[in-house]
C-alpha cells in the first residue's frame, strides 16, 4: 500500500515582521487561501491540515481554513516541532509535508516531485535544493518525526522542526535532490516575510493569478519580462535558522 501523505501547513496571524500577513489580500484572496488551494492541488496529498496555535487572533485563519474543508490543529506558538508531532498524531500520514504559511508561491509541481522522491526513496526526510526560496516544501517520514520530538534537547529544535534530524545524517536518510530549473535571478525571494515581500507578492498574483495555481515557470517568465521586480525585495535579509526552500 501507498504511503499516506499529510501536508502540515504552520501559520499563525502575530508574524513579528508583517503581522496579520496570512490574511493579508492576493489577487482578492487571503494569503493563507492561496496556500490551501496550492498544498490541495498537489498530486500525492491525502490531507491538508492548518497547525496553528492559541490566541483570538488566530480566529480569522481557523475560519478560512474550516470554509476551505481544511482540517485545524491548535497547539503550541513557540515550540512549532511540538505543533507537528501532536497534529500528525491527531490527523495521521505516514509522511508529513511541511509548509510555511510565508509562501504563497509553493510550487505544486516541485511538491508532487518531493513527494515522489521521498516516497520511493523512504527518505526520513526530503527536499528539492536549487529551487528559489519559498517555493519548495519538506518531507519527514512519521518515525523521523517522533525521533525529532522526543529527542530534541536545544530551543532552536523546537522552533523549526527538522533541525535534530539534518544534524544526525548517521540516524536518517537525507535526500537532498539538486534539479535543474530556468532561473536566471539567483537570489530570488518568492516568501511573504517583510512589506517588500508582499509589494513583489502582489505584483505577480495581479499578473499571473486566473482562478488556479500558477507556476514556478510562469512567475519566471513574468519576472524576465519585467527584470526590475527582482530588484523590490532583494534587500531583505533572511531569518537566520530557516529553510532554504521551505521558509
Amino acid at each position: 500500500m501507498k504511503p499516506s501523505v499529510t501536508a502540515i501547513i504552520q501559520a499563525r496571524m502575530n508574524s513579528t515582521r508583517l503581522p496579520g500577513k496570512a490574511m493579508l489580500p492576493l489577487a482578492g484572496k487571503p494569503l493563507l487561501y492561496h496556500i490551501f488551494e496550492r498544498i490541495a492541488a498537489t498530486t500525492g496529498v491525502d490531507r491538508v491540515v492548518l497547525a496553528t496555535c492559541d490566541g483570538d487572533e488566530n480566529g480569522y485563519i481557523i475560519a478560512l481554513a474550516e470554509t476551505m474543508g481544511i482540517d485545524v490543529f491548535i497547539g503550541s506558538e513557540s515550540n512549532v516541532l511540538e505543533r507537528f508531532w501532536l497534529a500528525s498524531e491527531k490527523f495521521g500520514g505516514d509522511y508529513i509535508m511541511r509548509v510555511t504559511g510565508d509562501n504563497p508561491f509553493t510550487d505544486p509541481g516541485y511538491a508532487a516531485q518531493t513527494i515522489e522522491i521521498a516516497l520511493s526513496a523512504g527518505a526520513d526526510t526530503c527536499y528539492l535544493s536549487n529551487l528559489p526560496l519559498g517555493t519548495g516544501v519538506g518531507m519527514i517520514k512519521k518515525e523521523a518525526l517522533a525521533s525529532a520530538y522526543h529527542r530534541s534537547d536545544k530551543p532552536y529544535q523546537f522552533e523549526h522542526v527538522t533541525p535534530y534530524i539534518k544534524e544526525h545524517p548517521e540516524l536518517f536518510k537525507i535526500i537532498i535532490r539538486d534539479i535543474e530549473i530556468h532561473n536566471p535571478f539567483q537570489n530570488l525571494r518568492l516568501t511573504v516575510d517583510a512589506p517588500e515581500d508582499y509589494e513583489l507578492a502582489k505584483i505577480i498574483y495581479d499578473h499571473c493569478y486566473r482562478g488556479e495555481p500558477f507556476t514556478l515557470s510562469d512567475i519566471i517568465k513574468f519576472i524576465e519580462q519585467n527584470p526590475g521586480l527582482a530588484g523590490i525585495n532583494s534587500g531583505i535579509r533572511q531569518r537566520p535558522m530557516t529553510h532554504s526552500n521551505i521558509q
